[in-house]
């Protein structure tokens, strides 16, 4: 079930209206969970068994861990944990790329294996709650979080629909404390929880799906090659479809949750405004950028152990956060430039600690950025390598023979989008978005509110699923 579907408006007006009933708080969250199990359900009903299995083994080893005493104890049962959770992403996710890696290994050695035929489907958001499951057991290991109180509590944490299938990723501690008094969406909560729905609608039906989607696809999925305006348009579009997508899946479950009277974090701040990437990820997919901070680049020795470990944990966790994205080792390289643009920047940063730029000077870094961020998305988007290639080579203006892809208006209208995208980014850089519609006229809220609203309505989607169910 998807957010962008009229069964999804059926099912969050049926949940709405039982949260509104005058039951006992145990009924309405009783009432949550099953509705993020039919939630889940309506993708494939056996894989919610993979959901149970995560609910039961992290909520059975932390019971044991806090009564353990012997350190011994306590990492067997963190352990347990992290190995159930980890397992089952490494067999559903990276079970066919690696055995389809290990037989390309076994052929470079002069050893005929030919692995067998794997059928593995991919469990929808399995990569999200296993995230938001480990960090669970990993904190109470600690010792920085408590467990749950009760076993429905902890249940409805790792379920609850809103953030389930392509995040944010929750922690426990951001969550079930919100469980355990009854909740209920004040008329302010719900209008602006109403309001984000609109707004990450609008970005994923109309901007993602309506208007950038075509062009990216027409441009990265043809065996044409690419000449210098389709490499960078073709590029562009992808940049502008990737944020509005995943942003408006976020923005669309913050309002989802809001609705029913629950806060859950930003994990778009804006990004296309970075200066700097390590900016970028303070803006780009949060919760997952702080995920792989705590429970990756620190325990690797994050900037605590000399110079050389901090730049072998930065890289480290960029390359397991592009592999995270996908079993494809275009993701890999994509970790791999993140990684590498940070490393520069580190240095850049300790060679010039006094450097502080004008107004037009962070523009222009911003816009560095910006352009080299776009570089990395040739290799998240492009397949193969050899696709990739073809993209980068035509972005420098290398294919000469190519023939024109696009028309003239695909090419006006992802320019004027995608301009105005990185302009809103901008103008919101330094502001959030709550402060900028208390300041907007009731009139001018209005009329955002309309104007997105009715493009959403007369767009003609077809249901696209969101670009991150697949990772």
């Amino acid at each position: 079930m998807v957010f962008n579907s009229l069964t999804f408006v059926a099912f969050f007006i049926l949940v709405l209206l039982l949260h509104s009933m005058p039951f006992n708080w145990t009924t309405k969250k009783v009432n949550l969970l099953i509705a993020s199990y039919l939630f889940y359900a309506a993708w494939n009903p056996p894989f919610i068994i993979l959901l149970w299995i995560s609910t039961v083994v992290d909520w059975y080893a932390a019971q044991k861990l806090v009564k353990a005493e012997a350190p011994a104890a306590r990492r067997v049962w963190m352990l347990l944990s992290v190995i159930a959770n980890l397992g089952m992403l490494l067999y559903f996710k990276y079970g066919s790329f690696l055995l389809d890696n290990f037989s390309a290994l076994m052929a470079q050695m002069g050893w005929a294996y030919q692995a067998p035929a794997a059928s593995i489907v991919l469990p929808v958001g399995i990569s999200f709650y296993t995230f938001a499951t480990m960090c669970y057991t990993i904190d109470i290991y600690l010792r920085r979080a408590q467990p749950a109180r009760s076993f429905l509590d902890y249940a409805l944490f790792v379920t609850f629909f809103p953030h389930l299938v392509a995040g944010p990723i929750m922690r426990p501690t951001e969550l079930v404390p919100q469980f355990a008094q009854p909740r209920k969406a004040t008329p302010a909560m719900l209008q602006f929880g109403l309001f984000l729905i609109t707004l990450g609608m609008f970005q994923k039906i109309v901007l993602a799906d309506g208007f950038l989607a075509p062009a990216a696809e027409k441009v990265f999925d043809t065996q044409a090659l690419p000449g210098l305006v389709d490499a960078w348009i073709g590029t562009l579009a992808f940049s502008g479809q990737i944020f509005c997508d995943f942003a408006g899946y976020s923005t669309t479950a913050i309002g989802v949750a809001l609705c029913l009277g629950f806060a859950m974090p930003d994990n778009f701040r804006f990004p296309y405004a970075a200066v700097g990437f390590s900016d970028f990820w303070r803006r780009w997919h949060i919760t997952l950028s702080s995920w792989l901070r705590d429970y990756v680049y620190i325990p690797l020795g994050g900037n605590r152990h000399g110079v050389a470990r901090t730049y072998f944990a930065l890289m480290a966790t960029m390359l397991l956060g592009g592999l995270w994205h996908g079993a494809n080792w275009t993701f890999v390289v994509w970790g791999g430039l993140h990684g590498t643009y940070l490393a520069v920047e580190r240095l850049l940063r300790a060679r010039f600690k006094d450097f502080h730029p004008s107004a037009l000077g962070l523009f222009c870094l911003g816009l560095g950025t910006y352009l080299l961020i776009n570089i990395t998305w040739v290799f998240f988007r492009s397949h193969t390598f050899g696709k990739a290639w073809q993209m980068l080579t035509g972005m420098v203006g290398g294919n000469a023979q190519a023939a024109p892809i696009l028309p003239t208006m695909p090419i006006f209208m992802v320019s004027v989008i995608i301009l105005g995208i990185v302009c809103a980014h901008w103008r919101m850089r330094s502001r959030t978005l709550e402060s900028s519609i208390a300041t907007t006229p009731a009139w001018g809220l209005s009329l955002i509110w309309s104007v997105m609203a009715f493009a959403v309505v007369i767009t003609q989607g077809s249901g696209n699923a969101f670009i991150y169910f697949q990772f």
